[in-house]
């Protein structure tokens, strides 16, 4: 009977989804701008084959998730019903939301126990089972982060150890310096580029820096020609606005796809029918032109193009205050990773100095 009740127990619950990544986890909060208009956009750029969520009114998402913990055979759904309501109540966008209870099912489904019965152990043997089935450590360490704010609050209502919490385990993820196009394949890559509207794309991509979530996700009138500006109201990443300005060569190739795309459409960039065009289906057009410039090989992914927007801007002597508005970080730390890619200073200081090293200039004895 135990089995079998075990069976029904792993059966009704689904594999964890798999989700390419955006590569912007970094970017992870964005500048508020008062001066904009404010407006609920619940929406995401990414596009799951088999898209939990369409609708965008909050009260309809939501029942959705809460008819899917019902629906489920999890231990603890009152607490995790409160959980979930508690994000609500804070105003998490739905993304957050079902993330949330994707990885508390998960972690359930590997647990097999209630919630209340949570060690440090318990933690650390389903991370190390994460990272051994190939997930990313950036995912891993988001998954981290989840259970921990759910901890925290069980821990609040009295549910579970605050033992839990005195010392919390972390990840430290690599500091890798982000990966910008060299210039000479920046060239290549735009040669190659001749439909109207993938041009416009990648242009906008490359010119304003934003993320390819906010380019798919805006419409025509967020965009002004005359000012060479973009209104992104509420970011779908990080719910925040902010304005970003494009480049006259982004204009021009704006202009021509504002002439020839069809007006009824919702999105600036769309797909078939009435859809935006999809990440996946934007990120296999830039896959695709990586091939025919012959650029495959170099490890580019669509992402590079805001790295490359970045490094371009700083080489030309933008400061990285202003930078960091463009971009949309809170934290400056973040801005300054390109700053460790392209310091030029630290460069030139180092080649004086081998010169006189290898001149023979230097004295000491060692």
């Amino acid at each position: 009977m135990e089995e079998r009740r075990q069976h029904d127990y792993l059966s009704a619950i689904q594999p964890a989804e798999q989700h390419p990544s955006l590569h912007d986890r970094e970017d992870s909060e964005a500048h508020h701008t008062d001066s904009l208009p404010v407006r609920t956009y619940l929406g995401t750029g990414k596009e799951p084959k088999a898209p939990i969520f369409n609708d965008t009114d909050r009260s309809v998402w939501f029942r959705v998730i809460l008819n899917k913990l019902a629906a489920s055979i999890l231990p603890d759904q009152p607490l995790i019903e409160k959980y979930l309501h508690h994000m609500y109540r804070h105003l998490c966008v739905k993304r957050t939301v079902s993330r949330t209870y994707i990885t508390i099912r998960d972690f359930l489904h590997y647990l097999q126990r209630p919630l209340c019965t949570i060690t440090r152990t318990d933690l650390e043997a389903y991370l190390e089972h994460e990272q051994d089935r190939g997930l990313k450590l950036s995912s891993v360490r988001l998954k981290l982060v989840t259970l921990r704010a759910c901890m925290r609050f069980l821990s609040e209502q009295g549910t579970v150890s605050p033992e839990l919490l005195i010392r919390p385990l972390r990840i430290k993820l690599p500091e890798a310096l982000p990966k910008a196009l060299d210039p000479a394949d920046t060239k290549q890559l735009l040669q190659v580029i001749q439909t109207v509207r993938d041009r416009a794309l990648v242009l906008l991509l490359l010119r304003t820096g934003m993320r390819i979530g906010e380019v798919l996700a805006t419409k025509p009138v967020e965009v002004q020609l005359q000012e060479q500006k973009i209104l992104i109201y509420q970011a779908p990443k990080t719910s925040t606005g902010r304005v970003v300005y494009f480049s006259e060569d982004a204009r021009g190739a704006l202009e021509q796809w504002l002439a020839q795309r069809d007006g009824s459409r919702e999105f600036l960039f769309y797909g078939r029918g009435n859809t935006r065009l999809s990440y996946s289906g934007a990120r296999m057009l830039f896959i695709k032109y990586l091939c025919s410039a012959g650029l495959a090989h170099k490890g580019y992914t669509i992402h590079c193009l805001r790295h490359t927007f970045a490094s371009e801007l700083l080489n030309a002597g933008m400061r990285l205050e202003c930078l960091q508005k463009l971009l949309g970080h809170t934290s400056i730390e973040i801005t300054r990773r390109y700053a460790r890619l392209t310091d030029k200073t630290r460069a030139d200081e180092y080649f004086v100095a081998m010169q006189r090293i290898e001149r023979g200039e230097i004295d000491g004895h060692y």
